[in-house]
């Protein structure tokens, strides 16, 4: 992998030196990432997203969800988000003692940050490679003003952290499904990659729910639904979709399903959204889901659900209600 290459060229060539002793910090790898070319017993991974956390806890590292202590050097790897990206610099500048390493693709705007960082630090010279790029500097407190302060106010009265999805405002897909909810979803409900809880916040204006699970993997987007969704009803997951399953089965599930993995489009997110909630509904449930237009969702839904029907939409979304699921193993 690109990021592998980077990360071993750099220090194997003597671009980037690691310190002979302390904890190595490395904040927002993805799942697959190679972090063999760094001493595996020093590395303190750093991830909110939980199939990554999973991803890396199951390869022998030590995980947490934000920094523990102080670390003798930082790895950073860049997100897309450029807000999320200078926090992350940011916060590894912080508690770090040595050197801060930032690695990332081109794509993820890699260029943008090495500009910025320019502006306030001395930085080592970047190696390219594998379109993209890896660089260094010491640590300081020249990016305190980056620090991104959560939540962040948006319409609504809602709040949002750097980097969830929709973190400027309320995603009009969301809100199409919002207003298209029926009055009766049932006593049991389940918001699957719930985000920062709008979908849920709407839900809950339905006295006829009892309870309402808020499943979701990235864990600063959980923590501001809980801010959001203050309701004794509702209660908060942080796990992967995929694997999450209720006792006992759902009256309704509600989702706007992601169906982009970094740049890339990637309906098959959609789709493993789509048969997870057939496999946690009962026989009488129901699947309320909002999509883009072009995504065509219709014929996974007929592989899990005897009866798919489009309730509502515009020019650019779809609502879709799924009824009468086929039953699944669990």
């Amino acid at each position: 992998m690109g990021e592998r290459a980077r990360l071993a060229l750099a220090l194997t060539g003597g671009d980037i030196a690691l310190p002979a002793t302390g904890r190595i910090a490395v904040f927002g790898p993805r799942a697959g990432a190679d972090l063999s070319a760094l001493p595996g017993e020093r590395v303190h991974v750093i991830t909110g997203f939980k199939p990554d956390y999973d991803h890396f806890a199951a390869a022998g590292y030590d995980c947490a969800v934000a920094p523990e202590g102080r670390y003798g050097a930082s790895l950073v790897c860049l997100p897309r988000a450029k807000a999320l990206a200078h926090a992350l610099v940011a916060q590894a500048a912080e508690v770090t003692d040595g050197l801060v390493i930032l690695d990332g693709a081109k794509t993820d705007g890699i260029e943008s940050i090495l500009r910025d960082c320019r502006k306030r630090v001395t930085v080592s010279a970047p190696l390219s490679k594998a379109h993209g790029k890896i660089f260094g500097f010491d640590a300081g407190q020249e990016f305190a003003d980056w620090m991104q302060e959560a939540p962040q106010n948006i319409e609504g009265g809602f709040v949002t952290a750097p980097g969830v999805f929709s973190a400027d405002g309320i995603d009009p897909a969301s809100r199409l499904l919002g207003d298209a909810l029926p009055a009766n979803l049932g006593g049991h409900v389940v918001d699957l990659g719930a985000g920062w809880g709008y979908l849920s916040a709407r839900a809950l204006e339905r006295d006829g729910i009892a309870r309402l699970d808020l499943v979701e993997a990235d864990h600063a987007a959980l923590d501001c639904a809980r801010r959001n969704v203050p309701d004794p009803r509702a209660r908060f997951h942080w796990d992967d979709v995929i694997r999450w399953t209720p006792e006992p089965r759902v009256d309704a599930v509600i989702m706007n399903p992601p169906f982009h993995e970094g740049r890339s489009a990637q309906p098959d997110l959609g789709r493993a959204f789509i048969r997870a909630a057939a496999g946690m509904l009962k026989p009488s449930g129901a699947l309320w889901l909002v999509a883009n237009r072009h995504l065509s969702y219709e014929a996974n839904l007929a592989q899990h659900f005897a009866q798919v029907e489009e309730t509502a939409g515009d020019t650019r979304f779809k609502i879709l209600h799924a009824a009468r699921p086929a039953r699944q193993p669990r």
